[in-house]
């Protein structure tokens, strides 16, 4: 029995709901009449609903995010029927912005907005303990009487000094079967219009003793694979080198540890720490969003792009950090030209993966202030994508829509590092791309009969192909692997007429490298693409 249930519905098993574990370990006195259930959207919410409430909870704290809200919908309302008495708390990103208008905001008792670490374990006391000492979270009735609590609670941001850490709550299972997620810093001090971080500033940072300790005890019980989800994480250098210094005093093979980057920012003190992991240790999530300088200064984005090129440029060259670059389609202001100057220019700079993304409503963001002029449209069901903007009719947007998935499944895959350059490899008999700057060039006559192929558009080759994929399946999903080779190979053979035996060798190849048998502690992905690279 536990008085206190804190659960979420995560997008799969292998993820960890970091959030509960912070509100968990500041439970203080309250710990011990708590209990933390974690569940999958892939699971059915009645069955989620049973195993809430076989603990027979006064306090249900549900975490609510994106990829969540409509299963969350169902289980609040569900518990809600069943038992009218519970208190349901809810919290995460997904209710804390425009709480009026959502349905379970309105099911729950009270929604906690921002960063509920502390302000969660105030309203349990006052739910199960003092109900009427705690003022900030209390209103009294227009009739006057005993104060009740709100419904809405603003929290304030937590200083971290205050903050118990989270990381001796994972368990021997979360070590040996998920993704452990931790953070040196919250907060963003830019003001990009489309992300949520453009709402938390300031920077704060976590102490750095307590922090490394902590890291020292995962370390200690067999963690080798570190997501830090810090928005910047080489933003102050002084904590950066401290961090990097600290893993690469300790590495030993299998270690691999995600950061998220600021493109334009890579110091020297840091290239050099960077520069002595070995290869496959280190990821680094690179947001390059858009090249379109434009585009940026309309959403509030401020990047240098020729010192973000150069900064990966040199990670590519230079190190052996696998790089993870993203692309945002959909943004005010531009339209597909743009948008595939920026991904040619991407490629060209040979990030691993590139991760195209459809631009998202996310809830409380100022992107919304360019619905009007750029007559953009979103899915009003989540994860809220647009469907379509001035720029880019709804058709197109769905073909991108198949370019991302299908970029996904093949280029960043791993799968296909060899064969992926021959999909933008067209013979001159083709129109090239006039997203690359040229215009239709013929063969020229050749007395053998071969034909002369150059590269192209990364862009137009791949859409070419995406396209043509499209059309032969029907589906972006489900697509077996061995399957997947076929087509690949069937397209590069007969639509491009590259010769056969050149293209079942570098799918061979490719299905040789993917097994990433040089790098069996890698996570897959890093590994195919790193065994690729030796």
């Amino acid at each position: 029995m536990a008085d206190i249930i804190l659960t979420t519905l995560n997008a799969r098993y292998a993820h960890c709901a970091f959030g509960l574990r912070y509100l968990m370990a500041n439970l203080g006195e309250l710990q011990a009449r708590a209990r933390l259930l974690e569940f999958d959207i892939n699971q059915r919410p009645v069955d989620v609903v049973e195993a809430i409430l076989r603990h027979e909870p006064k306090i249900v704290g549900l975490g609510v995010y994106i990829w969540n809200t409509a299963p969350s919908l169902q289980l609040v309302a569900d518990l809600k029927r069943l038992r009218p008495d519970l208190t349901i708390i809810i919290g995460g990103p997904e209710v804390s912005y425009e709480c009026d208008a959502q349905e379970i905001v309105r099911l729950a008792d009270h929604a906690i907005t921002g960063e509920g670490d502390l302000a969660f374990a105030e309203l349990c006391r006052a739910v199960l303990v003092e109900r009427a000492s705690r003022p900030f979270i209390t209103s009294a009735p227009a009739t006057g009487g005993t104060p009740v609590l709100q419904k809405v609670i603003p929290a304030p941001l937590p200083d971290f000094d205050r903050l118990a850490l989270p990381y001796d709550l994972y368990t021997d299972a979360d070590i040996a079967h998920r993704v452990i997620y931790v953070e040196a810093s919250r907060g963003c001090p830019y003001e990009c219009e489309f992300c949520l971080s453009s709402l938390d500033v300031p920077v704060r940072n976590a102490p750095l003793e307590p922090f490394l300790a902590a890291m020292q005890r995962l370390l200690n019980r067999g963690v080798r694979q570190f997501k830090f989800v810090d928005r910047t994480f080489n933003l102050n250098l002084q904590t950066s080198s401290t961090i990097l210094r600290f893993f690469l005093e300790r590495y030993r093979p299998g270690l691999f540890v995600h950061f998220e980057m600021i493109p334009d920012r890579l110091p020297q003190a840091l290239r050099e720490l960077i520069r002595q992991f070995p290869p496959g240790a280190l990821q680094f999530e690179v947001g390059i969003q858009t090249f379109n300088e434009d585009v940026a200064k309309l959403i509030s984005r401020r990047q240098d792009n020729a010192k973000a090129e150069e900064n990966l440029r040199w990670l590519r060259e230079e190190t052996g950090v696998h790089v993870h670059a993203d692309l945002i389609v959909g943004l005010p202001g531009e339209d597909v030209d743009s948008f595939a100057r920026g991904f040619d220019r991407l490629v060209a700079l040979g990030p691993q993966e590139i991760q195209v993304g459809l631009l998202k409503r996310l809830r409380g963001t100022p992107i919304v202030r360019h619905d009007r002029e750029w007559a953009m449209v979103y899915s009003p069901h989540p994860p809220y994508e647009i469907l379509q903007t001035r720029l880019i009719d709804f058709f197109t947007m769905q073909r991108l829509r198949r370019f991302a998935r299908y970029w996904d499944l093949i280029a960043n895959s791993g799968n296909f590092v060899e064969t992926t350059p021959l999909l933008w490899r067209v013979p001159l008999s083709l129109t090239l791309s006039p997203h690359a700057g040229r215009g239709e060039e013929r063969d020229p006559p050749l007395p053998s009969g071969e034909r002369i192929e150059v590269r192209g558009s990364p862009f137009q080759g791949f859409m070419r192909f995406s396209d043509w994929l499209y059309a032969q399946t029907r589906q972006t999903h489900s697509i077996a692997l061995a399957r997947l080779r076929e087509l690949v190979a069937r397209y590069l053979t007969e639509e491009t007429g590259l010769v056969g035996e050149k293209v079942r060798a570098a799918i061979q190849r490719d299905s040789e490298h993917a097994r990433g048998s040089s790098v069996p502690d890698a996570p897959p992905r890093q590994a195919r693409h790193l065994a690729k690279s030796q």
